[in-house]
């Protein structure tokens, strides 16, 4: 169950990145993108499973360094995940950034 909870966590903290990258992605599909059926979601899937590996590449580096290299979007990650899932609010950013890295 936690294993879900974190992965759309990680999802919905992504989204702006998501939303900013599907927008470049189709600003210069004109119709193409409508002809073709299905362009865009090829593009939001293959967005989110890089958001994905990038938080969790900053997971392991979190980890391997017990904590010294903290990015950005693992911050974000965590904060997210203590807002809108009560188990993890009274996780440590160590079990948070384990967690991720065991989806």
């Amino acid at each position: 169950m936690i294993r879900a909870t974190l992965f759309c966590a990680l999802l919905l903290a992504a989204a702006p990145a998501m939303a900013t990258s599907l927008a470049a992605t189709s600003a210069g599909a004109g119709s193409s993108a409508t002809s073709k059926g299905g362009g865009a979601s090829s593009n939001t899937t293959s967005g989110n499973s890089k958001v994905v590996r990038q938080v969790r590449d900053d997971a392991a580096s979190f980890v391997a360094s017990e904590g010294s290299i903290r990015s950005a979007r693992l911050e974000a990650a965590i904060l997210h995940l203590r807002q809108h899932d009560p188990a993890a609010r009274n996780a440590s950013d160590m079990q948070l950034a384990q967690a991720i890295l065991a989806l």
